[in-house]
């Protein structure tokens, strides 16, 4: 079952074909049987799964079963779950067990859908390569020499690995839309705001948004579906009413106008996955779709942007990490001022640090205005670029990677090179907009090609509707890559 769409599932559920206690015993046998090789789990919850199984089949029995009962899940780890481990990636949480779910882990267990384990990931979700998790990291499961992309690496390799049929991520800055293109499956960061971040541990409020993994467009529909709605917990929660994701299944994609931003199809693009872009572009035009160009001229100031926003407000939020009421604290110190710095020095790894440093230099007297101002004024102008485009186009394509996925190890002494990766990503997160990443063809090495959609605001159900027609025309979402153990 593992293979089939959630649809399929729901229905076999219902048919009484499976049950909800077999789908997740062979969800933990899978897990067991290839994250030796993969890494892709901190905490496998194997007690609670079955628990929330046997729950799931009640629930069925009674006809009180929904889209997600009984499906097998995955959720992030930086998603508070109450009385199971929570570490954010970081030893600064090795050890914190929640007292309370967050509010996307409370929408799903209500939508009856079952948590396997909570899912490795780049320490607070500062990273692009999963590489900087105190879990040690995560590998691609279509080639283990390689990295699976950051930092919701973890979930994107359980599904693709076929360990679990969906999963949560977050985005800040690409973090769902980057480990879905690199491990050839489906992923999407909705608008700003249209999912809570109530019990999400923050890495930058500003720009954090909860997603959803799957192997198709059609079942991040579904999942995503569950995880939106207004939480009054969480001060950026939208106060709307939220449509059906999966309302837009069904449009065809004629008179859909695509824009093409010339930024994205300049220089830094490798050839490999620029073939792989033309091509599938080629096909939605070929659907009926039409092609216009486009110009994001604040694009390739993005990065830089980002990464002066994003390290300020991270510096602000990890300040709460101190080891005086919770997390890592220091076995000796003198006093109250060296527990705080050894604690926060054998807390936090070195990506944390280094972000933590620069954010907190932009934000010092005589640099805030050199820096952070400057930053904050650039993403009103990128965020203007965006609503310009779309007077002229629906919605926006181009590649979601410049490569497919590099070795492990081969950038992390270059930071400069590794924060580049995110190029095509970060501008989203600038503005706020909604975006995904479908599987699109492989590139050198055998390895996918993601094709990233960005929305309008509230245009989620438009995005999954053309990746979804385009999935329906195509193969590449239903490709696995091969898992030694499995």
């Amino acid at each position: 079952m593992i293979d089939s769409s959630l649809k399929d599932i729901a229905a076999a559920l219902r048919a009484k074909t499976v049950s909800a206690v077999e789908l997740a015993t062979d969800s933990l046998a899978r897990i067991a049987a290839r994250d030796g090789q993969i890494n892709a789990f901190v905490t496998v919850d194997h007690d609670g799964a079955l628990a929330a199984a046997r729950t799931a089949d009640a629930r069925i029995a009674a006809g009180d079963a929904g889209p997600l009962t009984g499906i097998p899940l995955a959720h992030k780890d930086v998603f508070c779950t109450e009385g199971v481990l929570t570490t954010c990636g970081s030893k600064m949480l090795a050890n914190f067990t929640s007292p309370y779910d967050a509010h996307v882990v409370s929408l799903l267990k209500a939508a009856g859908a079952v948590m396997v384990g909570k899912t490795n990931m780049d320490e607070f979700a500062m990273g692009s390569s999963n590489e900087s998790s105190h879990s040690g990291p995560t590998r691609n499961p279509w080639d283990t020499t390689k990295v699976p992309g950051g930092s919701s690496g973890g979930s994107a390799a359980a599904v693709a690995a076929r360990m679990v049929p969906i999963a949560t991520g977050t985005d800040t800055g690409g973090s769902v839309r980057q480990p879905a293109a690199l491990c050839g499956i489906t992923g999407i960061k909705p608008t700003y705001g249209s999912v809570s971040r109530f019990g999400m541990i923050a890495y930058a409020s500003s720009l954090d948004q909860g997603g959803a993994f799957a192997r198709s467009a059609e079942d991040c529909a579904q999942l995503l579906t569950a995880m939106m709605g207004h939480d009054p917990r969480d001060s950026t929660s939208l106060e709307r009413s939220y449509d059906d994701c999966s309302a837009g299944l069904s449009q065809p994609l004629a008179g859909l106008r695509i824009g093409l931003p010339r930024e994205f199809f300049a220089e830094g693009m490798s050839a490999d996955v620029r073939a792989a872009v033309d091509a599938a572009i080629a096909e939605y035009r070929k659907l009926g779709a039409t092609l216009v160009e486009v110009s994001l001229p604040n694009a390739r100031l993005a990065i830089p942007a980002y990464y002066v926003i994003a390290p300020a407000e991270a510096s602000s939020n990890l300040s709460r990490f101190d080891g005086v009421r919770y997390g890592h604290r220091a076995a000796s110190y003198t006093d109250l001022n060296d527990m705080y710095c050894k604690s926060r020095a054998e807390g936090f790894g070195a990506e944390v640090k280094r972000r933590i440093l620069v954010g907190t230099y932009v934000l010092s007297h005589g640099y805030y205005d050199a820096y952070y101002i400057k930053a904050q004024k650039l993403r009103r102008l990128i965020a203007q670029d965006f609503a310009a485009a779309f007077e002229h186009c629906d919605i926006i394509a181009g590649p979601t990677n410049p490569t497919v996925a590099y070795g492990l190890g081969e950038k992390t002494a270059d930071p400069v090179q590794m924060y580049l990766g995110d190029i095509y990503t970060v501008a989203v997160n600038l503005a706020g907009l909604p975006a995904l990443s479908h599987p699109a063809g492989f590139g050198a090495g055998a390895l996918p090609v993601g094709l990233q959609l960005i929305g309008n605001y509230f245009g989620e159900a438009r995005l999954l509707g053309a990746a979804h027609q385009f999935q329906q025309a195509t193969d590449w979402h239903t490709r696995a890559p091969t898992v030694q153990g499995a």
